[in-house]
């Protein structure tokens, strides 16, 4: 009995597999000359949308590096804490040292900071803040100050607000000029005052 072959294809969207078919009175091969331009055969469900933080990125209000020019060269505020505004377009003051001068009022507002989310979702929110760190040396060599910037993102809070905080946080770092560190802090542990002392410090603090 004479052979022919047949080819065929079988496609699914986003994938499509060329065979093909050898028919004669002894068998029948589907996998010769098989061309395979995808991983799976019927894998062609829909991909979902990947974020895109370029997208998210937000600017900087003035109100930011006027509230930071107090901080560092008129001594007006201890710390600044900065937010996203509610459409995250933008990064506005959240509060100063004004309104609670002590580092317990600083690491408290963190703690509870709040973030609402586009569907009205209010939960745990990240924040930035910048913090004027004052310290002796333990060498007695004097006092110390640094600038330090606080990356707030807490491993509670939603994927993503602290998706967006971080795409946006190099734009504020640029717009504020003389920051002596950064500390990336997660936790409430991250942000107690004798464990940022010490790393602002690299442990040289009395």
């Amino acid at each position: 009995m004479s052979s022919f072959s047949l080819p065929f294809i079988l496609s699914s969207p986003g994938c499509s597999l060329g065979l093909s078919l050898a028919a004669s009175g002894e068998s029948t091969d589907l996998t010769s000359g098989h061309e395979v331009s995808c991983g799976r055969l019927g894998s062609g469900l829909p991909r979902p949308a990947r974020a895109n933080p370029q997208a998210a990125r937000a600017t900087v209000n003035q109100e930011c590096i006027t509230a930071y020019n107090d901080l560092k060269l008129n001594k007006r505020y201890k710390y600044v804490i900065f937010k996203l505004s509610d459409d995250s377009k933008e990064i506005v003051v959240d509060s100063t040292s004004e309104d609670g001068p002590e580092y317990e009022d600083f690491r408290e507002k963190l703690i509870n900071a709040k973030t609402k989310s586009k569907t009205g979702a209010v939960g745990k929110g990240p924040r930035y803040a910048v913090y004027d760190f004052e310290y002796q040396l333990s060498s007695g060599e004097g006092v110390r100050n640094k600038i330090t910037f606080i990356a707030w993102s807490p491993d509670d809070a939603g994927v993503m607000a602290k998706m967006i905080y971080a795409s946006s946080k190099e734009a504020l770092k640029r717009a504020l000029p003389g920051l002596a560190t950064e500390v990336q802090a997660n936790d409430a542990d991250d942000i107690e005052y004798d464990t940022l002392i010490k790393t602002v410090s690299k442990g040289t603090a009395a």
